[in-house]
């Protein structure tokens, strides 16, 4: 009976490795396609604000605005557009 019950925790100790190997594999894919995701959404937010860059009124000489001072001027574009009716 102790025989096979060592037996028995072999087998276990090793499927254990077998199955930590694969649960890495696996956390390892889940990662890469969370970062896939991540990548994907970035992309879509910057052609977003590009879009938008692209009908907000500025001078072609000026910088490229931020994120935030595209959304602060667009706020405060759709204001005044909002005050003028």
């Amino acid at each position: 009976e102790t025989a096979a019950r060592r037996k028995g925790k072999a087998r276990r100790g090793r499927g254990k490795a077998r199955n930590e190997g694969l649960l890495s594999k696996q956390k390892r894919s889940r990662r890469m396609k969370a970062n896939d995701r991540e990548r994907n959404r970035m992309h879509h937010l910057n052609s977003a604000l590009d879009a938008l860059r692209s009908v907000l009124p500025t001078f072609p000489d000026d910088a490229k605005l931020t994120k935030i001072e595209t959304l602060r001027f667009a706020h405060n574009y759709i204001w005044a557009l909002t005050q003028s009716l």
